[in-house]
């Protein structure tokens, strides 16, 4: 059958980099007022307990706040209004903004279609304001978070958002502010490095370990290097824009790190795929999605060390779960070898590279 396309085609997008440990803070705030994450974070629990007793009791205050409402989101969209370049630019421009447009930068972007409705919502319309939360239900807290930035006071959300980030940047920000910003610049530049030499699909994926496939209604992606809510990867909307706050890479937390120290992805794909269960798991699954049962039969070994098998290949990302089945994660396997190759390419210290 032949086909006639005449919907709109998947483009690729641009990648940008930005980096400021501005981001930082306002990462800081989320991580430390989201409990739940916690336990999977790469600092313990009690990290971040002791880093919101360390605040100064009205910023702890204004942080109970934040957890309440998720107005380290507010701080996060403001943040994307234009480069600040220091704290105290970032708290002029929070204090000369009006009312409206406060609130219009606070909302959350839910697609072009509604960005009518946002600035409707800013300006007070009820109506609006009911479509953005409809528009969103499925979210986690956009609904409550769109209900309270839309009906509170601007002023004390002003004075809120204000205390709070001048309060957390100072205590836990300032003091490192220099060492922050260098080991931001360290993984910034290395990415930028690798613009020309991989596709902007391949070096986000690399970022961020994870698959972003173009979108048409995004021409732009942007990658903000980050580490206090490591491993993760927090990902948001701005118009025509795709943002990912990923995880610094491991050889770029530190100074003095080992140059000859291979990234943490790297060695976990080598240990998965060094095995020849794990190869022949590889090889069917690249076929098609199979179920624990038909690979366990098919393999002619137990269900428990089939299942084992596979989740070294999980935890390397090279497989996945769709339902009951198993699946190849086949541009994962397709970075190895870019993976090794910027690996092998990068100088080691005091050495000349060729």
């Amino acid at each position: 059958m032949k086909r006639l396309n005449m919907g709109r085609s998947r483009t690729t997008y641009q990648v940008e980099l930005h980096h400021s440990p501005l981001f930082e803070a306002a990462l800081g705030i989320a991580a430390a007022t989201y409990d739940a994450i916690h336990p999977t974070l790469e600092q313990p629990p009690a990290y971040w307990q002791q880093m919101l007793a360390d605040l100064p009791p009205d910023v702890r205050s204004e942080a109970s706040y934040a957890k309440e409402h998720n107005t380290w989101k507010t701080l996060l969209q403001l943040l994307h209004a234009q480069h600040f370049a220091d704290l105290e630019a970032f708290l002029a421009f929070l204090h000369q903004l009006s009312a409206e447009e406060l609130r219009c930068l606070a909302l959350p972007f839910l697609g072009d279609e509604l960005q009518s409705a946002r600035r409707r919502a800013a300006a007070g319309s009820d109506e609006d304001i009911l479509a953005l939360i409809q528009a969103c239900q499925e979210h986690l807290f956009f609904p409550a978070y769109i209900s309270h930035v839309t009906a509170a006071n601007p002023e004390e959300l002003r004075k809120h958002l204000s205390v709070l980030m001048n309060g957390w940047y100072l205590t836990h920000v300032k003091p490192r502010e220099a060492e922050i910003t260098r080991m931001l610049e360290r993984d910034r530049a290395h990415k930028e490095s690798l613009l020309g030499k991989w596709s902007a699909e391949e070096l986000v994926a690399f970022a961020t370990d994870g698959d972003y496939p173009p979108e048409p209604a995004v021409t732009r992606v942007l990658l903000i290097p980050q580490a206090i809510y490591r491993p993760w990867t927090v990902q948001a909307d701005k118009e025509a824009t795709k943002i990912f706050y990923y995880p610094v890479a491991e050889q770029h937390l530190f100074e003095q790190a080992d140059p000859y120290r291979p990234p943490q992805s790297l060695v976990q794909m080598m240990k998965a795929l060094g095995d020849e269960h794990r190869l022949r798991l590889v090889k069917i699954l690249a076929g098609q999605e199979k179920s624990l049962q038909e690979l366990t039969e098919q393999l002619q070994l137990g269900k428990s060390t089939v299942h084992h098998h596979l989740s070294m290949l999980r935890s390397a990302h090279l497989v996945e779960t769709a339902g009951t089945k198993y699946r190849l994660r086949k541009p994962t396997l397709d970075r190895l070898s870019l993976l090794m190759e910027q690996f092998i390419d990068s100088p080691g210290s005091g050495e000349e590279h060729p």
